[in-house]
């Protein structure tokens, strides 16, 4: 939803502010946490060429996703505001607030330390290994199978663990699968045809569901970018 910045309401300007880039992994994995939780935010759309000074004041690091709690500051104020600038971060502050469909698995007390430790794999190992995949075809690098074949033990235990179950920890999604599915979506499009291949059916089928879900699509909603005219859109 967007709302013209005409008359900002009372209730809107103490939302939290949500800055996000449309294709960015990370920023994806946020936005489905926020929607799974029911949350509602103030989207700021970016690009990495054009950053807000608002955005690296608060985060210096200056990627996104960035997720501001509490008040900017006004003219006779200061701002006093909590920041959070790791996707995780974001996707577990939304789903401890509210957790509608109990993806993170609270009826299993060894569920999220599992999924944070693959998680975490995915982010430290698989996606430096996602990258030069996609490195190498991009710019017809001689080394593209090599590259495959590295991101191949983590993909292959997530196809071994669809073998058994629906999703990635059970029969219903968690954490652990929206978590992980911008990055296999960008696996799946470095080249389709390998993607296509039996070896992958079951992750196939997995994304193919993912892809295909109104959270998904919602997630990937388009907003105008907020420096062009600094407009109020809701997200959530």
């Amino acid at each position: 939803m967007s709302t013209k910045s005409t008359g900002t309401t009372t209730a809107q300007s103490t939302l939290p502010i949500l800055y996000s880039l449309q294709n960015c992994p990370y920023a994806i994995r946020a936005r489905l946490a926020i929607l799974l939780a029911q949350q509602t935010v103030r989207i700021r759309a970016i690009t990495m060429k054009n950053k807000p000074d608002e955005m690296i004041q608060a985060s210096p690091k200056a990627t996104v996703p960035v997720l501001i709690l509490g008040n900017e500051a006004s003219a006779d104020s200061e701002p006093q505001y909590t920041v959070m600038d790791e996707s995780l971060d974001i996707m577990l502050w939304a789903l401890n607030l509210n957790d509608p469909e109990n993806v993170l698995y609270s009826h299993d007390p060894t569920a999220l330390t599992e999924m944070l430790r693959i998680i975490q794999c995915n982010d430290d190992e698989f996606k430096p290994n996602l990258e030069r995949y996609k490195r190498a075809k991009r710019f017809h690098g001689d080394n593209l199978e090599d590259c495959r074949l590295a991101c191949e033990p983590f993909v292959q235990d997530l196809e071994q663990r669809l073998s058994k179950h629906d999703f990635f920890m059970g029969d219903t999604p968690s954490l652990l699968d929206y978590a992980l599915l911008p990055f296999i979506r960008q696996f799946s499009r470095v080249n389709k045809p390998v993607f296509n291949q039996p070896e992958y059916a079951s992750l196939h089928r997995w994304l193919s569901h993912q892809l295909q879900s109104r959270l998904f699509q919602r997630s990937m909603v388009l907003y105008p970018l907020w420096l062009d005219e600094r407009e109020v859109c809701l997200f959530g």
